[in-house]
């Protein structure tokens, strides 16, 4: 059989409506600079999520120096502290991934992705417009829905579009490109959280100059296709056909199929996976591994990332200090992922993620240590290294392994565990820090690790090199 013939074979397969064979025309893709753009599109439209994400942490002692919000509260489930902003961001987060992930699923990664933006951000300008502690926890807790939906929205869709051999790096560059957020809101903070302009309060411009930068998605959107894969589940294989096809010819990989036109396809749709079946064999065994890793992974990641400052005031630096201190670790969030690129795909995701755990037991006790400005910067510096490698890594595991037609409400369910653990993690940080000082703080993420690690390396499935839907 000629090369012609086989590609027609191939190119008819898919026109049947074969979402499998459009998977492994996926997977063959070479690593071409539209397909790296379109990862580089992806994340810059999750670059606004992350900056509204993290400036939880960043704005919080401007919270407390405009009287809305405490460090700590008398009362363990105090709403009135950090802990209670921290809690309502997580909340929301909760609700978006474990309720709503089913709306990427049934309405596609494209949409999801324009519109989730739109309605945090939105959220985000009616917080900083509050002049009560109880209406920034409710419109924070709103935007955090939005951020829910938005985050595993992104992760399905570069998921489906990068192929196994270079998903990991993909991650990376996913992570190191939405990261870059948070040296700027750390930067925004470290210059307007201690000043008024205009008489009004500076966390106050810091959210709203996120918002105001958010409005670049509508631009963004346009250069972003949907998902082929997605499409072909939905028995749009005509559509899914025409994106593949644009992905090949640009990759130089298409040359030798034929030009078959979208309106000559028939389309027919798969059947479905059930959400009920994520609570079945072969996958309640995978939903429970990645419940508890979530669980336990926010502590280490969030119970550094938004306490950053307030641990940095509760050693004895300064506000404006601390903040000052804050903005030079955060420059590890975007350096740390393009660093680990380069074992990204050499290595499997279950190593990767035991042995950033492992740094981060390590380096959040350096941390809890010192009192030395360098040495303290340092170790910060190397504990938010060791976040954003766990980070890139598990962002492309818990996807990858989950089918397509339920990927982003799996990955939501799973996920949600985190915000869970999050919303909690908010009150119980500060009830040790009141308790125990900054040293019980990073005894409490040190346990958290050790389970992590644990499980993955006894139960984390291996995924490197494994085409999707396998």
């Amino acid at each position: 059989m000629s090369v012609a013939e086989m590609a027609g074979g191939t190119e008819r397969s898919a026109a049947r409506g074969e979402p499998d064979e459009i998977s492994r025309r996926l997977e063959s893709l070479p690593a071409s600079s539209y397909l790296w753009r379109l990862v580089i599109l992806l994340s810059l439209g999750g670059w606004f999520e992350v900056y509204d994400l993290f400036f939880t942490g960043y704005i919080a002692p401007g919270l407390t120096r405009s009287g809305l919000l405490t460090t700590t509260t008398q009362a363990f489930f105090g709403f009135s502290g950090i802990g209670a902003f921290v809690a309502a961001t997580f909340a929301g987060l909760f609700v978006g991934t474990f309720f709503l992930g089913f709306l990427a699923d049934r309405f596609g990664r494209r949409a999801i992705f324009t519109f989730a933006l739109l309605g945090y951000t939105a959220a985000s300008v009616a917080m900083a417009c509050q002049a009560t502690s109880g209406g920034v926890l409710l419109w924070r807790f709103i935007a955090g829905i939005g951020i829910g939906v938005e985050i595993i929205t992104i992760d399905a869709y570069i998921t489906e579009l990068v192929p196994s051999r270079m998903r990991g790096r993909a991650f990376a560059v996913n992570q190191a490109v939405m990261f870059t957020a948070v040296p700027v809101v750390a930067a925004l903070a470290w210059w307007l959280v201690p000043l008024s302009p205009y008489g009004i309060d500076g966390w106050r411009w810091v959210v709203l100059t996120g918002a105001a930068g958010s409005m670049v998605i509508w631009i963004l959107r346009l250069y972003v296709p949907e998902s082929p894969l997605w499409l072909a589940r939905q028995g749009r294989t005509g559509e899914a056909i025409e994106i593949l096809r644009k992905l090949e010819a640009a990759a130089g990989s298409g040359a030798a199929r034929p030009q078959t036109t979208a309106d000559a396809l028939p389309s027919r749709a798969v059947a479905k996976a059930r959400f009920a079946e994520l609570f079945k064999p072969p996958y309640l065994s995978l939903v429970v591994l990645f419940m508890v890793f979530n669980f336990c992974q926010a502590f280490g990641f969030y119970g550094f990332a938004n306490w950053v400052p307030t641990l940095l005031v509760e050693k004895g630096i300064t506000v404006t200090k601390s903040l000052q201190y804050s903005f030079i670790v955060a420059f590890a969030y975007p350096i740390a992922p393009l660093l680990a690129a380069r074992f990204a795909d050499r290595l499997e995701r279950k190593w990767i993620i035991c042995g950033a755990s492992l740094a981060i037991i390590g380096f959040g006790m350096a941390f809890s240590q010192f009192t030395e400005p360098a040495l303290l910067i340092l170790s910060g510096v190397m504990l938010t290294a060791a976040n954003m490698t766990m980070s890139y890594a598990y962002h492309a595991y818990q996807t990858e392994v989950f089918p397509t037609s339920i990927r982003a409400r799996a990955s939501g369910l799973v996920y949600s565990m985190s915000r869970v653990s999050a919303t909690f993690s908010g009150f119980i940080v500060a009830y040790v820090l009141r308790e125990a000082g900054v040293s019980g703080v990073f005894g409490l993420i040190t346990s958290a690790m050790i389970v992590v690690i644990v499980t993955i390396a006894v139960f984390g499935p291996d995924v490197r090199g494994k085409p999707l839907d396998a």
